[in-house]
């Protein structure tokens, strides 16, 4: 499931991930993420909840076109993403696979979703 959060600084858009999201889930995402890529800079809160198992069936393929095309078309875009879990298998993926990410990014522990808040909107 994902889940778009209102309460993020001005210019920082955030979502919850959790549970095994779908392909469908991916797909209803989207609007939001065509949305924010409106915008000249794009600046990201991430939340991983305790409850994310991975992608469900679909997910990673949406996943997959929709992080891609938006590399692609808006790369210059990414200022700056916060990743906000506490799971340890997601933050040696995020070690490994940072420098495919544009712009800055960050993990947080859960304990410190304010503080990475304050990183996005800095």
């Amino acid at each position: 499931m994902i889940e778009v959060l209102t309460d993020m600084p001005e210019g920082v858009t955030g979502f919850r991930v959790s549970g095994r999201p779908t392909g469908d889930d991916l797909r209803n995402f989207k609007p939001t993420m065509e949305k924010l890529l409106e915008n000249d800079e794009v600046r990201i809160v991430e939340v991983i909840e305790p409850t994310y198992e991975g992608f469900g069936p679909g997910g990673l393929v949406e996943d997959l076109k929709m992080g891609l095309g938006a590399w692609a078309k808006h790369h210059s875009a990414f200022k700056r993403v916060a990743v906000v879990t506490d799971k340890d298998w997601i933050a040696h993926t995020l070690h490994a696979l940072a420098w495919l990410v544009p712009g800055e990014i960050a993990l947080f522990g859960l304990d410190e979703l304010e503080r990475a808040k304050e990183w996005a909107a800095g």
